[in-house]
C-alpha cells in the first residue's frame, strides 16, 4: 500500500513487504502520482491540502493525523469509508506543561508583573494583595478548587502537578465516577461544580457538540475571584461572551493557548481584554514518540487489530 507522509514532521516510516513510503508537502495540492494513496498521515496541514487530499485521494482508507483532536481532518471532508484516528497521547507532557505555566501565570499574576517590567516601574500591588488575608487565596494553588473540562490523557498528565501544589481537582466528562483518584462529574453536575471552581480549566475537543459550550450561563456561574485556562479548542469558548465577563470584572482573570480563529487577527478585541494572557497556540506542536506510535498503527492496520484513537463523526 501507498502510505503518504509530511513534510512537516521527521518521521522514520517503515513501510511493510509491499509498502510504498512517500513524502508530500502538506501545504501544497497534492501530487497527481499519488492519487492511488491508501494511507495519508497528516501534521500541521492546511486545510487546502486537506480538502484536496479529501476529493482526489480516491482509494484512501484511513487518515492518521498526529494532532491531539481530529478536528482539522473531520471539516475536511473525508468519505465515510475513510476511517480517521487521531495522535492522542502523543501531546499529554507538552500540552500538561503549557497548561501549568498558564494557571501560573495567570494565579501568580505574571501579567502584570510583565508589564509593570516594561514599564520600569516595581509594581508592589500584587505583593500587597497576597498577603491580605482578604486576596490571599487568590495568589496560590494551594488549596484552590481546580475544575478540569475533558478529563482524559493530558488531564491525567496535568492532575498530579497540580495536586502537588496543594490544589483540589475535580474532572468533568461525559460520564461520572472516579479516575486515577480523581472525582469526576457528568454534565448534570457541572452547574454545581462551576459555582465553587476558584480555576478552570478546559481540555474539550471541538466537536459540534463543544462549539461555544462555555458561554455567558457558565461563565456567570463561576465567581467572580475565578480564572479561566483554555488549552484545549477555541471554538469551544463563546469568545464575545468571555471578553464581556473580564472586561467587566465578573471574571478576574483568564489565559488562551488557543482562539477560535487562528492565527488571531491583528484588530482582534482579545489582544487589549484586562487580565487576559494569549499564548499562539503553542502548548502542543511537538508529538512525543509520533514514529513508535505510527509503527503501531500500521502494524495494527495490516493485521486486522484495533486501531488506537478511533474518530467518531
Amino acid at each position: 500500500m501507498k502510505i503518504l507522509v509530511p513534510s512537516t514532521i521527521a518521521l522514520d516510516v517503515r513501510g511493510g513487504p509491499g509498502d510504498e513510503v512517500v513524502g508530500y508537502d502538506a501545504a501544497a495540492p497534492l501530487s497527481p502520482e499519488d492519487a492511488d494513496a491508501e494511507v495519508l498521515v497528516a501534521w500541521a496541514n492546511t486545510p487546502a491540502n486537506l480538502a484536496d487530499a479529501a476529493a482526489r485521494l480516491t482509494r484512501l482508507r484511513w487518515v492518521q493525523t498526529l494532532a491531539a483532536g481530529p478536528d482539522a481532518v473531520l471539516a475536511a471532508g473525508f468519505g465515510p469509508e475513510v476511517t480517521i484516528t487521531s495522535g492522542r497521547s502523543l501531546h499529554d507532557g507538552p500540552v500538561a506543561e503549557h497548561a501549568l505555566a498558564l494557571v501560573l501565570a495567570a494565579v501568580r499574576r505574571l501579567d502584570v508583573l510583565g508589564a509593570a517590567q516594561r514599564e520600569h516601574r516595581w509594581d508592589t500591588g500584587v505583593n500587597r494583595a497576597q498577603a491580605d488575608p482578604a486576596t490571599a487565596g487568590r495568589y496560590t494553588l494551594d488549596g484552590a478548587r481546580v475544575t478540569i473540562w475533558g478529563f482524559g490523557s493530558i488531564a491525567l498528565r496535568l492532575a498530579p502537578l497540580l495536586t502537588a501544589l496543594g490544589a483540589r481537582v475535580t474532572g468533568v466528562a461525559s460520564r461520572a465516577g472516579e479516575r486515577s483518584g480523581y472525582p469526576v462529574v457528568g454534565p448534570d453536575g457541572l452547574d454545581a461544580l462551576l459555582a465553587e471552581t476558584d480555576l478552570l480549566v478546559s481540555l474539550l475537543p471541538a466537536i459540534p457538540a463543544t462549539r461555544h459550550i462555555l458561554d455567558a450561563r457558565l461563565l456567570g456561574l463561576l465567581p467572580p475571584s475565578a480564572r479561566f485556562v483554555n488549552v484545549g479548542r477555541g471554538a469551544t469558548v463563546d469568545e464575545a461572551a468571555l471578553i464581556d465577563a473580564l472586561t467587566s470584572g465578573r471574571l478576574a482573570g483568564a489565559a488562551l493557548d488557543v482562539m477560535e480563529t487562528e492565527p488571531l487577527p491583528e484588530d482582534s478585541p482579545l489582544w487589549d481584554v484586562p487580565n487576559l494572557i494569549l499564548t499562539p497556540h503553542v502548548a502542543g506542536g511537538r508529538p512525543r514518540g509520533a514514529a513508535r506510535f505510527l509503527a503501531d498503527q500500521l502494524t495494527a492496520w495490516r493485521t486486522g487489530a484495533k486501531l488506537r484513537n478511533v474518530a467518531t463523526r
